[in-house]
């Protein structure tokens, strides 16, 4: 749903390089160069941005109660 803060793994913060890496991917860059540029050199910490999917939007509108 949304980026975990650390890693599970090794327990790195990681979600501060969430919006950055994002950024990185929509102007055309590769995903492991992308990686690499926000300072992710950990295989568990870049498993966790690869194999992500962000389905807050999805999902939000049913968290809150309806009357």
């Amino acid at each position: 749903m949304i980026i975990p803060v650390r890693c599970f793994s090794c327990g790195s913060v990681i979600a501060d390089k969430w919006e950055e890496w994002k950024n990185h991917l929509s102007a055309g860059m590769s995903v492991s160069d992308a990686l690499d540029e926000v300072g992710l050199m950990r295989y568990c910490c870049r498993r966790l941005y690869v194999s992500h999917v962000d389905l807050i939007d999805e999902v939000a509108p049913f968290s809150t109660s309806q009357h």
